[in-house]
């Protein structure tokens, strides 16, 4: 199973649907904030895995997130704990989480704080499956790169632009804006389930 069979799959669904009732907000925007963040997440990740020190620290992290979090999505949605995703988002973006979801809220219509709450919800589910991914295939930090790329697959090739986007983004000093390409490498990495 890949990234895009979970997210696109009966986890999808519940995803969706829990995060709906959490945040007030539609299914579809929802599904747009989601389609948006798990590119900026991946992408962030990979970049942080390309340095020996960032590969070490992401592969000390998915040794405690062994993929438990896949078969218990209820259990995630309804704890109302945001710590450990609030505290992967931390690691991932640094200080510019904030900056990251007001630039998703924008494009979805969801509010800073909405997007704050997918994002914590996202991020220990993304943990989850690369942490089952590099115990089921034994990965090391010299293989967590590659998984990630994986992940991205040929979309570096066909998509370069929208992630190189999405990077300099991430580098900006705050005012940039997500353009319709960030939505298209969303909808393209998840696959149909979001264009319902």
């Amino acid at each position: 199973m890949n990234l895009l069979d979970l997210v696109s799959g009966p986890v999808g669904q519940q995803l969706i649907g829990g995060l709906s009732k959490q945040t007030g907000a539609s299914d579809s925007s929802v599904s747009s904030a989601v389609s948006l963040a798990l590119p900026f997440l991946l992408s962030q990740m990979n970049k942080n895995a390309s340095t020996p020190e960032g590969a070490a620290n992401l592969d000390k992290a998915l040794k405690d997130h062994p993929g438990s979090v896949l078969n218990n999505i209820d259990g995630l949605l309804n704890s109302g704990n945001m710590a450990d995703g609030l505290g992967i988002l931390g690691h991932v973006f640094g200080d510019k989480q904030n900056q990251v979801a007001q630039n998703i809220g924008k494009q979805s219509g969801l509010s800073t704080g909405n997007v704050l709450q997918i994002l914590a919800t996202l991020a220990p589910i993304v943990m989850g499956f690369l942490g089952k991914q590099k115990q089921s295939n034994n990965i090391d930090q010299n293989g967590i790169s590659g998984l990630l790329g994986g992940l991205l697959g040929g979309m570096q090739q066909t998509n370069g632009n929208e992630l190189s986007m999405i990077e300099k983004m991430l580098d900006s000093n705050g005012d940039g804006s997500i353009m319709d390409e960030a939505m298209d490498l969303g909808s393209k990495l998840l696959g149909g389930f979001f264009k319902k």
